[in-house]
């Protein structure tokens, strides 16, 4: 019997927020906002839910902020993918954040490499909103660059060796757990250093896509990540990041229509950025709307197409190595 489709279907009214999710969560900057883990339980160090715990090969997160809030700077060990869905938002990395900045908007993508520090901040009027994806089921925990430790220690807030935080203002350091300590200026030169043309090349903005444009079907495809298959087609990526755990590409076209059903052995994620969508999975049907996402069931056939004008629809898909 096949699974009944709204189970599979997470609306954006329904994430479950984490409002304290790290350890700088009472710094100025930081303390209105959201994390949501919403396929995969992320990085987040104070977890409050998770919409869908199937392990799909990647984490799919998001945070949604008050203008003048983000998030402090930190590094992964695997991908971080943003897909801005409102903004504009503020990027800047480095170890003090000195590196480079750059201002995105909505529809843009951005693919910060492994080791390095990031942060972003709402730079907009209003709250924003934004999509990440973090390779692989266990993506890791976060290092947090010195400073931001330290400045979180002075509210009272710590970071234990088993990545849960502490508000010790409220509460004690369990006997058995020990405070996580800063990085030292040796371990920081371990993290790489990237110049505005290195992370340029990491962005690819909504209004500059050179799409795959077939004037004869409206059918416009783009792959971001890994090469990207898709009726009958092979799209090289645009950012040259590999071994992420995903592929990640998009679908677009005013009333986009992909009429040949097709299957795969893996998990494939839709996320709508403009319009309605009607996904079709064999012999049920269901409608996805912007900032929705919908898991479609391993080996079921599906296709898609766009209920409005302008559609546009973001496409991630487990990769096996």
């Amino acid at each position: 019997m096949i699974e009944n489709l709204n189970n599979r279907l997470i609306k954006y009214q329904d994430l479950i927020p984490s409002k304290k999710p790290f350890v700088e969560s009472k710094l100025e900057g930081h303390k209105d906002r959201s994390v949501y883990s919403i396929i995969g339980p992320g990085v987040t160090e104070e977890l409050k839910g998770i919409s869908l715990t199937e392990p799909h090969g990647f984490n799919l997160g998001g945070v949604d902020t008050a203008p003048n809030n983000g998030s402090s700077l930190h590094s992964h060990t695997t991908a971080e993918v943003f897909l801005i869905h409102k903004g504009p938002w503020k990027f800047f990395w480095g170890v003090n954040g000195k590196d480079g900045e750059v201002v995105l908007n909505k529809g843009d993508i951005v693919s910060f490499p492994i080791n390095m520090f990031r942060g972003f901040k709402n730079v907009g009027s209003e709250r924003s909103i934004m999509y990440t994806i973090l390779g692989r089921d266990d993506p890791g925990v976060i290092t947090w660059s010195p400073e931001v430790l330290k400045k979180a220690k002075n509210t009272g807030m710590v970071l234990l060796d088993d990545n849960s935080i502490v508000d010790t203002t409220q509460e004690k350091i369990p006997e058995n757990k020990s405070v996580l300590a800063p990085l030292n200026d040796e371990e920081v030169k371990t993290f790489d250093i990237y110049r505005p043309e290195d992370i340029e090349k990491c962005i690819i903005r909504y209004q500059d896509l050179q799409l795959n444009n077939d004037t004869n079907t409206g059918l416009n495809f783009i792959s971001y990540i890994e090469n990207f298959q898709i009726d009958n087609k092979t799209l090289p990526p645009m950012i040259s990041h590999n071994q992420l755990g995903f592929t990640f590409g998009a679908v677009f076209g005013n009333q986009f229509s992909l009429k040949n059903f097709y299957s795969l052995d893996t998990h494939e994620i839709y996320i709508p950025l403009e319009g309605k969508w009607k996904i079709y999975c064999e012999d049920q049907e269901i409608i996805i709307n912007p900032m929705d996402t919908f898991s479609v069931p391993v080996k079921l056939k599906r296709r898609f197409e766009s209920l409005e004008d302008k559609g546009f629809m973001y496409i991630v898909r487990e990769k096996i190595d």
